[in-house]
C-alpha cells in the first residue's frame, strides 16, 4: 500500500504529495491523517498522510519508492475531516498544505529537528581525523569533546563559534557522521499508580494473614476492598487518604499484593479551581424567540447558520449554554469560540459550571503542555464541548452539532500568519460537512455578516432588550478640543473626573478604557522636533515609565530613556501622547488613595496574572479597572456603574477601510460593561471629532443607523461586502529591488487575470519599513468570481519559481482584517 504523504518542506517546489511504500510493520498505523516520519533527499523529515492508495502505480517497482520510517502517534492527531478542511484551506487561503495541516494540531506536536555529529566507529576513519587535527591543529578541542559522545550540530556552533566552516568539511571528507532525528515537542505528564494483584476473596484472606502491629498495611488494603471498583488509584491519593507513606505501600507491593504503575496523567489548569454547579435560568420571551430555530437545526441534525444580534447584556451567553445542553443529550459536540481577550476566567466559570468536566478550554495562557492535555482530552472524547481561541475551531471532534462564534465581528479571528484565516469561515465549512447549527454572536456584528442576514443567507435572530429590561447606559459625548479652550489641560474632562469623584464617594467601580499601552506613546526633542524612533522599523518608540525604556511594539527593539536629543543634544526632552501608565499616574494625582488595578500587556504577561487581577476587581479591591483593548468586552461585574473612554479616535484615524466599523464597534462594547446589574450606568467618551457618524451612532447605541450610513461609504468605494480582496505585502533589504518586484507582480497580474478584477498599487505600506525590511503593497479587489483565488494562487506560484535568488517575500493575505 502506498501512502501519499506532504512533507515538512513548505516552499513552492514541494507543496504536493509524496508517494512511499507502508512497510508490513506499519500497515496497521499509517492512516488518513497520520503524523509520519519519512526519508526526504539525504535526511528524515516529519509529514502528514493525506490519501491511501490501495495499489501501487504501475511504475512503483521503476520510481524505487522509500518507505516510511516511523509514525510517532497511536492514532492519528488529524480526522478525515480536518485533512478535506486543510486541502480547501491552502486553495481558499492560497497557502502551503503543509503550513494548513500543521496548524490545526498542539505545539507541542510540531516537529522537531536535531542534527548529531560523532566520530565514525571505524578505526581507519577515526585515525584520519586525529592526524588531520594534530597536523593543524583544527578543532583540537572539538575532537577530544567528541571523543566523549555525540553533540548535538547547535551545541558545537555555540561552544566553539569559528567552527562551522571546518565541521562541515569534516563531515564531506567522511571523517564524522552527520546524524538527523526528527521529534516533537511533547512532553506527557506520568503519575504513579497503584494497582491491586488479587481478587476481592484472595485481599480478604491477606488482611486476615497480616500481623497485629502491620496497622498501616492494613488501612491500605481495606482502602482497596471498600472503594467501588477495583481498578488502580494514584499513588499520592492513596497516600493521602490513608494517611501512610510511600514505604508501607512498597512493601505490600514487595509481598506482591499491589504494583506500581507509571501511567499518563492530564494536566489540568484548572485543577485547583472551584466551579459552582448552575442550573439553567428561565428564558426571557425574546430569548426563547432566538432559541427555537436553533433547536430546530440541532433536533434535524441540518446545517443551517444564524445571526444572534443582540445589545451587550441581552443574555446571548444563555442561549449558547441551553443551545449546548441540547447538543449533549443527542450525544453530539460543540465548539465555541470567543475572543482571546474575552476568554475570561469569569466566562470559564460561566460554562464549566454548566458542564464541569466535559469542557475543555484552549487558550494562548496555557502552557504548551496544558494545551495538548487539553486537546487531548477532546481527542480522546473525554471533552464534549471546547471553549477557545481562534485556534479552538480546529478542534478534533467527530461528532460535532454545533459551532458558536461569540463576538464574531472580532479581527482577532482572522490570523494574521500562514495560514491566514478566518475562523468564521472555518466555521461554515465545518458547519456544513456535519450537518451542525452554526451561531455568529454578537451586539454589533461585521457589515460583511449583518448584510449577509439581511439577504437572507443565514438566518436573523434578535435581542434589543437587556435582562430584566434594564436600561442602556447614558452616553455623554465630550469635546476634548472644548476643553482645551476652556484651559482643561488634563487628560480628563471636567466632566469624566466629576463623575469619577461620584462613583468613589458612593463606592461604585469604574472602567477606564484606553487603546494604547506605555507611558507615552512617543518622545520628542522640544529644540529640534526630532522624534526617537526605531532604528529598524518607520515608526516611533514608546516610552515605558516602569522601567525608563523606550520600546518598539513591531520589533521588540528597547534602549534607555534618553538624557538629551541623539540629533542635537538638547536636554528639553518632552514626552507625548497618553499611556496606560501615565493616565495610572495623572488619575493618582487627581484622586489620591484611589486604587487602580491595571490592565494591558505589561502587566499581564506572566502567567496568571490576567485572573489575578480580575479576580481583585470581583472582589473590590479596587475602584478602577483601567485598560486596554482587553477588558473591551467579556467582562460582567456588578458594581460597575462608570466607563470612561479616554481617547476615542485612537482606531478612527488609522489607514484602513473599516477604521469607522471598528470604532463603533469597539465604543459600543466598552460601555456595554456599564450599568449591567442593579445600578444604573453611564459612559463617557471622550474625543476630538465628536461629530464622526460612528461616534454618533455609538452614543445612541443605534446599529442599525450605522449600518445604513457605512453600507453607503462601502458601495461608494468598491469595499466588502461589494467587493473581495486579496492584499499582497512584498518585502526586501533594499528598497529598489522590492519595489521592482512589486512593479513586475502587478503587471503579471493585470495581464493574467480578467478585466473585471481592479489592482490598486504598488505604493508604500502604511508602515514602510519593519525589521529593516522595505515594504510596498498592492490591493487586489474582484466580485463574485469563486474562481479568482485559485487564478492569483497561479500567477504567484510560477512567479516565485521564476524569481528565486531575488529573495523578495511575498505575502499573500484573502479577504484581509488589517490593511497595515
Amino acid at each position: 500500500m502506498i501512502a501519499k504523504v506532504v512533507v515538512d518542506v513548505p516552499v513552492m517546489d514541494t507543496d504536493r504529495t509524496y508517494d512511499y511504500l507502508i512497510p508490513p510493520n506499519l500497515s496497521g498505523k499509517v492512516k488518513v491523517g497520520s503524523r509520519v516520519v519519512v526519508p526526504f533527499g539525504p535526511r528524515s523529515i516529519q509529514g502528514f498522510v493525506v490519501e491511501l492508495v490501495q495499489q501501487p502505480a504501475p511504475d512503483a517497482e521503476q520510481r524505487n519508492l522509500k518507505e516510511i520510517t516511523s509514525v510517532p502517534d497511536e492514532e492519528p492527531p488529524l480526522t478525515g475531516e480536518l485533512v478535506e478542511l486543510a486541502l480547501w484551506m491552502s486553495r481558499r487561503y492560497i497557502c502551503y498544505l503543509f503550513t494548513a495541516l500543521q496548524s490545526m494540531v498542539p505545539a507541542a506536536m510540531r516537529s522537531t529537528y536535531k542534527r548529531w555529529v560523532s566520530i565514525p566507529d571505524d578505526p581507519s576513519v577515526g585515525e584520519q581525523l586525529k592526524r588531520h587535527v594534530l597536523l593543524t591543529g583544527e578543532g583540537e578541542d572539538l575532537y577530544y569533546d567528541l571523543h566523549r559522545g555525540r553533540m548535538e550540530w547547535e551545541q558545537i556552533i555555540r561552544k566553539y563559534p569559528d567552527s562551522e566552516a571546518f565541521l562541515q568539511r569534516w563531515v564531506k571528507e567522511g571523517w564524522v557522521h552527520l546524524d538527523r532525528e526528527v521529534g516533537d515537542r511533547i512532553t506527557r505528564k506520568k503519575v504513579t499508580v497503584v494497582k491491586l494483584l488479587t481478587d476481592e476473596a484472595e485481599l480478604k484472606h491477606v488482611i486476615e494473614e497480616l500481623p497485629a502491629q502491620a496497622m498501616k498495611q492494613r488501612d491500605v488494603l481495606n482502602y482497596f476492598l471498600h472503594r467501588p471498583g477495583m481498578g488502580g488509584v494514584a499513588l499520592k491519593q492513596l497516600l493521602q487518604e490513608t494517611s501512610t507513606v510511600r514505604g508501607t505501600v512498597q512493601r505490600l507491593v514487595e509481598r506482591g499484593v499491589l504494583v506500581f504503575e507509571e501511567v499518563d496523567a492530564y494536566r489540568d489548569p484548572y485543577e485547583h479551581s472551584q466551579f459552582q454547579k448552575e442550573t439553567p435560568p428561565v428564558l426571557t420571551r425574546q430569548q426563547q424567540r432566538a432559541l427555537a430555530p436553533i433547536l430546530s437545526a440541532i433536533e434535524n441534525e441540518t446545517f443551517e447558520a444564524f445571526l444572534l444580534h443582540g445589545v451587550t447584556g441581552s443574555g446571548k451567553t444563555e442561549i449558547y449554554l441551553q443551545a449546548i445542553a441540547e447538543v449533549l443529550k443527542k450525544g453530539k459536540e460543540a465548539i465555541v469560540l470567543v475572543p482571546e481577550i474575552s476568554l475570561t476566567p469569569q466566562m470559564v466559570r460561566r460554562f464549566k459550571g454548566r458542564f464541569g468536566d466535559r469542557v475543555a478550554v484552549l487558550h494562548s495562557r496555557l502552557s504548551t503542555g496544558e494545551r495538548y492535555d487539553e486537546w487531548r482530552r477532546i481527542k480522546d472524547g473525554r471533552a464534549k464541548v471546547a471553549v477557545g481561541a481562534r485556534s479552538a475551531i480546529f478542534a478534533p471532534f467527530r461528532h460535532l452539532g454545533l459551532i458558536i462564534i461569540d463576538e464574531e465581528h472580532e479581527s482577532s479571528y482572522k490570523q494574521e500568519e500562514n495560514p491566514r484565516y478566518h475562523a468564521r469561515d472555518i466555521a461554515w465549512y465545518r458547519g456544513r460537512k456535519n450537518h451542525a447549527a452554526v451561531i455568529y454572536g454578537s451586539a454589533t456584528p461585521s457589515l460583511e455578516t449583518y448584510d449577509t442576514a439581511k439577504k437572507g443567507k443565514i438566518t436573523y435572530l434578535s435581542l434589543q432588550e437587556r435582562i430584566g429590561n434594564r436600561p442602556l447606559p447614558q452616553v455623554e459625548l465630550i469635546d476634548m478640543r472644548e476643553e482645551l479652550r476652556n484651559g482643561n489641560r488634563s487628560m480628563f474632562s471636567n466632566l469624566l473626573k466629576d463623575e469619577i469623584d461620584q462613583r468613589l464617594k458612593r463606592k461604585e467601580q469604574m472602567v477606564l478604557f484606553l487603546n494604547r499601552r506605555g507611558f507615552s506613546t512617543f518622545v520628542m526633542c522640544r529644540s529640534c522636533g526630532a522624534v526617537s524612533r526605531c532604528p529598524h522599523c518607520d515608526i516611533s518608540l514608546t516610552y515605558h515609565r516602569y522601567n525608563k525604556a523606550l520600546r518598539c511594539h513591531y520589533c521588540g527593539y528597547a534602549e534607555r530613556e534618553p538624557q538629551s536629543c541623539s540629533q542635537c543634544g538638547s536636554t528639553h526632552i518632552r514626552y507625548f501622547g497618553t499611556g496606560t501608565q501615565r493616565v495610572e499616574e495623572e488619575l493618582s494625582q487627581l484622586f489620591p488613595g484611589i486604587r487602580i488595578i491595571r490592565m494591558d500587556v505589561d502587566t499581564t504577561s506572566r502567567k496568571g496574572a490576567h485572573e489575578q487581577l480580575l479576580n481583585r476587581f470581583q472582589k473590590g479591591q479596587g475602584d478602577v479597572l483601567l485598560g486596554t483593548q482587553m477588558i473591551a468586552k467579556g467582562l460582567d461585574f456588578e458594581r460597575v456603574s462608570l466607563v470612561g473612554v479616554i481617547a476615542a479616535d485612537t482606531v478612527l484615524h488609522l489607514p484602513d477601510f473599516r477604521s469607522a466599523e471598528k470604532t463603533f464597534q469597539l465604543l459600543t462594547q466598552v460601555g456595554g460593561r456599564a450599568g449591567r446589574h442593579q445600578l444604573e450606568g453611564k459612559v463617557v467618551i471622550q474625543t476630538y471629532t465628536p461629530e464622526h457618524y460612528s461616534i454618533q451612532f455609538a452614543r445612541n447605541h443605534d446599529y442599525r443607523g450605522f449600518y445604513e450610513k457605512e453600507i453607503l461609504e462601502r458601495e461608494k468605494k468598491g469595499y466588502p461586502p461589494f467587493t473581495r480582496i486579496i492584499l499582497f505585502t512584498l518585502s526586501h533589504e533594499e528598497a529598489t529591488q522590492v519595489v521592482k518586484t512589486a512593479d513586475q507582480l502587478c503587471k503579471i497580474l493585470k495581464d493574467r487575470l480578467p478585466p473585471t478584477v481592479t489592482i490598486l498599487g504598488p505604493v508604500p505600506s502604511p508602515v514602510a519599513r519593519i525589521k529593516n525590511r522595505y515594504r510596498f503593497q498592492c490591493m487586489l479587489k474582484y466580485g463574485t468570481e469563486r474562481q479568482i483565488p485559485q487564478q492569483v494562487a497561479e500567477v504567484i506560484r510560477q512567479f516565485e519559481l521564476e524569481r528565486k535568488k531575488d529573495k523578495v517575500q511575498i505575502v499573500v493575505d484573502v479577504d484581509p482584517q488589517v490593511m497595515m
